[in-house]
């Protein structure tokens, strides 16, 4: 067992947290297949929801990708009309990205459908821990989120 010193009962956080991830991105694929979406198109939709207007550098910095990865990606949301690129006004070298009505419908349709396949695991907790678990995951991304940014 992977135990944490004084602690021998419970496995060090990424011993539980990376294989959960990979069974929720696991349950996730089916319908990001059913949408043509990829999981990084997934995550430019779901981000362009916090920020509606970012440019590409930003984004890409957001959701971890790397700024030239990310470009056949928006290449590729962008060809299906579900997000715009228009120049800033600014600075003409700089990208505004937006999600155009269908992106947010599809964002919405397939978060949707991602939920769904979540609360199968999520039932197997009671209501009380559940809530428990979901705002404590909340805290330690947003710490996470804000660590990384210094």
């Amino acid at each position: 067992m992977n135990a944490a010193p004084g602690n021998a009962s419970r496995l060090d956080l990424a011993a539980m947290v990376v294989p959960l991830g990979r069974a929720l991105m696991a349950a996730e694929q089916p319908v990001l297949d059913a949408h043509g979406l990829t999981m990084w198109a997934y995550a430019v939709l779901s981000h362009l929801d916090e920020t509606p207007l970012r440019t590409q550098a930003a984004l890409a910095e957001a959701i971890h990708a790397d700024k030239t990865r990310i470009i056949a990606v928006l290449d590729d949301l962008e060809s299906r009309g579900l997000l715009t690129r228009r120049p800033d006004p600014k600075d003409r070298r700089v990208r505004l990205l937006s999600l155009t009505s269908e992106g947010r419908r599809l964002r919405d349709v397939v978060r949707a459908a991602v939920q769904d396949r979540e609360e199968r695991l999520l039932g197997q907790l009671p209501a009380a821990d559940r809530e428990t678990f979901l705002r404590s995951l909340r805290t330690l991304y947003e710490a996470s989120q804000s660590r990384r940014g210094r």
